[in-house]
């Protein structure tokens, strides 16, 4: 109800307001405020001179029509919303009043309870949703904390993560800060427990007798994307760099205007999670440090000068000749908007191809941008504010356009990514020489000086499938939110990086990630 503080204002338009006296009086007694107005014209006078939260507004009025009235008060008012209600059952009338973007559309006659559940609907929802979606966390609150404490191998993350996931979204949207602090605490103490998971486990799915070892980045092509050419499918590759799960969800709503979901698919994602190693490591098939051993002049070590992720095509290309498939490969990475108009005036010509592979590059580059440019540091606040950007370049980007034509040509698409990123806020020192890799979130190099009990280490390189660069090197991962800083001009160093989106350590964020199977609608 709205008994208390300042009352909510409707003005409710009808050529017969009389007749409608008993519904005016149930909403006063609801506690709303109703003005009243018997023709379209001096509707609109109202709407000039006073504020109004709601609008009634009959359809079939003499003079200035519903519609035309309707279209005066969006000159006056774009956001007010406003609820047709008519006699007029004509599809043509209904829709175009919805394409005037009506709030809702009631036939008459109405009874009292429909004009309040509209209202509700139209002015309450988000308090009403605010306070159905807190009471859901609540009750879920406990339950989570438990499968926290007793997750045991891979699946049990994927589980808690998709959870997490879900309920980041949802009390963003329900917009209650308190209760989204609660939310961060028991999120922070998810990934320290994942983090704790991967430290004593990850070593453990090299060895011949893991029989829980998850799906990682070596068998993408293999089990989720191989399996669908053999149907004689026309299969889609888009894999976007550096996408996490939250961002998924977001595009998703998008893209389900033209495909739907076969398979909601999670992975890990091989450490390092960088570019690097991940995404070599997807294209080959291979783990870094076979790749150094088999292709050795496609791999370069961190140390090494050049591009580390410029033989995909040819990684790929190898995978499938070992696998015994024959395709015929497209691969193309998109960096910029120009590559991306020409993959969508060129799209035919992909349709003769059995396996597309498209590389989107946006999220990384931002991810870079949030760290080195101010700007973008400043629009990248926080992860919520972090998905709203990815939103806004998927809207407006190449990518649309290509998913809309892959729908009309009946394409199968599987959605992916190398491995995500995570904020960034606890700086840990570490010492290293001029060897010693620059990456935040992992360090690999010779003598490095840090304390174990913060780090991931992995002092034999092999044991985790990883190259050497010399015979003493090992490699060291930040865990959580942490990042490694080194001592020397530190507080400048920390200042620079801390609350900057970063990948290539242990986190939920950068290693459970998504890969979708989709079919169009």
């Amino acid at each position: 109800m709205n008994t208390e503080g300042k009352k909510t204002r409707i003005l409710w338009t009808d050529d017969e307001i009389d007749l409608l006296r008993p519904h005016i009086i149930f909403l006063q007694e609801k506690g709303y405020h109703i003005e009243t107005a018997n023709n379209g014209n001096d509707a609109v006078d109202l709407i000039q001179s006073q504020h109004f939260d709601l609008v009634l507004l009959d359809e079939n009025m003499p003079g200035l029509s519903g519609i035309e009235t309707l279209n005066k008060i969006r000159l006056l008012n774009a956001a007010i919303p406003v609820v047709m209600i008519t006699k007029n059952e004509e599809e043509h009338i209904m829709e175009t009043a919805i394409g005037s973007k009506i709030a809702d559309y009631l036939i008459k006659p109405v009874n009292p309870n429909q004009i309040l559940l509209s209202i509700k609907k139209n002015l309450d929802t988000k308090k009403l949703i605010t306070r159905e979606t807190n009471t859901a966390y609540q009750a879920e609150f406990r339950l989570l904390g438990e499968q926290i404490n007793n997750a045991r191998d891979f699946s049990d993350w994927e589980i808690i993560y998709r959870k997490l996931v879900y309920w980041e979204l949802e009390l963003e949207r329900a917009g209650d800060s308190g209760m989204v602090e609660v939310f961060k605490m028991q999120k922070t103490e998810a990934g320290l427990g994942f983090s704790k998971f991967i430290r004593n486990n990850y070593l453990s799915w090299f060895s011949g007798n893991c029989k829980e070892k998850p799906l990682m980045s070596t068998g993408i092509f293999r089990e989720k994307i191989i399996p669908l050419v053999e149907q004689s499918k026309k299969v889609f590759v888009i894999l976007i760099d550096n996408l996490r799960l939250d961002q998924w969800r977001v595009l998703y709503p998008i893209i389900n205007e033209y495909y739907t979901l076969k398979d909601d698919g999670l992975f890990c994602s091989i450490l390092p999670t960088s570019t690097q190693y991940a995404r070599n490591a997807m294209f080959a098939g291979l783990m870094p440090r076979d790749i150094a051993a088999l292709n050795p002049q496609l791999w370069l070590n961190d140390d090494e000068e050049g591009g580390k992720n410029l033989n995909e095509e040819e990684l790929l290309q190898r995978q499938l000749t070992r696998l015994g498939k024959k395709y015929r490969l497209f691969y193309e990475k998109v960096v910029h908007a120009k590559s991306g108009k020409k993959l969508v005036d060129q799209f035919a010509n992909l349709l003769q191809y059995d396996l597309v592979v498209i590389v989107y590059n946006f999220i990384d580059l931002l991810s870079h941008a949030n760290t080195e440019l101010e700007m973008i540091r400043e629009l990248a606040v926080d992860d919520s504010a972090y998905r709203s950007l990815v939103l806004s370049w998927f809207r407006h980007s190449q990518l649309l356009d290509i998913i809309r034509l892959m729908a009309e040509n009946d394409i199968t698409v599987v959605f992916t990514t190398d491995h995500g990123s995570i904020r960034v806020n606890n700086p840990l020192k570490v010492i290293g020489d001029r060897k010693t890799s620059v990456n935040l979130r992992y360090k690999v190099g010779k003598n490095l000086n840090y304390n174990p009990r913060e780090v991931f280490e992995i002092k034999d390189p092999h044991a985790a499938h990883l190259p050497k660069i010399d015979v003493s090197s090992g490699y060291i991962f930040a865990m959580n939110t942490d990042f490694l800083a080194y001592p020397n001009n530190y507080n400048h160093y920390v200042s620079y990086y801390r609350n900057t989106f970063q990948h290539g350590g242990i986190s939920m964020e950068e290693m459970i990630v998504p890969v979708i199977t989709m079919s169009p609608r």
